[in-house]
């Protein structure tokens, strides 16, 4: 009898690629659709430009590398889904269209394809807009202020000149229906001398933050911090269906969470409580929806808590101290900088194999 010796992995968890890939859009859908119920048109357009023009250029850079078309397997439709979420709703288009190369063939591609890339690319897209382009990756319209301006984000037009021309209508300036997110005038504020109250209730008029409002999608923000609720949600279905597990988000939040508890005890007036850091920002998206990216984390539960509490850390770390006020997105690149050294170290010991064998001395007795 005579048989052929296939490669590894000889062990298969039953689930495609694809299968996985869609359940995971699925997930992010609800709170992606209440973004652009809190911002209109603009917002729909981002999302629209960013799976469209990540799924166009995985299909042209495979082509031009010669290799099979992958492009309905999904991962580069969830990329351009998770990028946009990470953009202000109100991006012009190019900055869409440029984050989802650049995520695509910097990110994934140029690496390999799916599976070979050691960063999440939507990240790496990120990170390299934010620090390209900061004025445009910091304006944050807030849904409270936009039918105020005279703005009506749910007008087809308006939507269109806001997303493809960056115009708004007469008597409509950027500053009447932007403001600061919640990190980033905490930071402003205090870097003035306020205290945390005094920094959340400052500029714009707002009447302030509380945890309900990030959970309903009251605050600046990108998309994808506009309902923790939703992402909560989203985060349950990924469980249920083992496609994550819990260690990585369980270990993320808790960290963050942790730390901002420990230093808001110490001095409530110069750090903000630990909610507002669990519900503002992208800690869940990127705990629940980036940081667990089965490429780019590590394989043991071990190597998943310590990876998952080191961003959680790190995220603390740069959004108190650090130069952005917003830090996810710079811990988990770090961290997946780390993900072969993680792994290393906390992969179970193979039988006979890492101890120095003892033999013994003397005789039998």
């Amino acid at each position: 009898m005579s048989g052929r010796v296939l490669a590894s992995p000889y062990i298969h968890s039953g689930a495609a690629v694809d299968t996985i890939m869609y359940w995971v859009v699925g997930a992010l859908l609800p709170a992606a659709a209440w973004g652009v119920y809190c911002f209109g048109w603009p917002a729909f357009w981002t999302l629209f430009l960013g799976i469209g023009s990540a799924m166009v250029a995985e299909w042209l850079t495979l082509r031009a590398m010669g290799r099979p078309n992958r492009v309905r397997d999904g991962s580069a439709a969830l990329t351009g889904l998770l990028l946009a979420m990470t953009l202000p709703p109100y991006a012009p288009w190019w900055l869409t269209v440029l984050g989802s190369v650049v995520a695509i063939v910097i990110g994934k591609q140029i690496y390999g394809g799916l599976g070979y890339n050691p960063f999440n690319p939507a990240l790496i897209a990120r990170v390299i807009l934010l620090v390209s382009f900061p004025v445009h990756m910091t304006t944050w319209p807030t849904p409270i202020f936009l039918l105020d301006a005279g703005l009506d984000p749910y007008n087809f037009m308006q939507g269109l000149a806001v997303t493809f021309g960056s115009i708004l209508p007469q008597g409509v300036t950027w500053d009447t229906v932007t403001s600061a997110s919640l990190l980033g005038q905490y930071r402003t504020e205090l870097s003035a001398g306020a205290t945390v109250g005094e920094a959340l209730t400052a500029g714009s008029g707002y009447p302030g933050y509380s945890w309900v409002d990030l959970m309903l999608g009251r605050s600046a923000g990108s998309l994808g911090e506009v309902s923790a609720l939703l992402l909560l949600l989203g985060g349950a279905v990924l469980l249920f269906k083992r496609i994550i597990t819990w260690h990585i988000p369980v270990a993320m939040i808790g960290a963050t969470v942790g730390m901002a508890a420990i230093f808001w005890t110490l001095d409530p007036t110069h750090y903000l409580d630990p909610m507002l850091h669990l519900f503002s920002g992208g800690l869940i998206l990127g705990a629940l929806f980036m940081a667990t990216d089965m490429v780019t984390s590590p394989t043991t539960p071990k190597g998943q808590l310590i990876f998952g509490a080191s961003i959680g850390i790190l995220t603390y770390v740069i959004r108190t101290w650090g130069g952005y006020p917003e830090g996810v997105s710079f811990a988990i690149v770090i961290m997946n900088m780390a993900v072969p050294f993680i792994d290393q170290y906390t992969r179970p010991r193979v039988y006979g194999h890492g101890r120095k064998v003892q033999g013994f001395k003397g005789g039998a007795r």
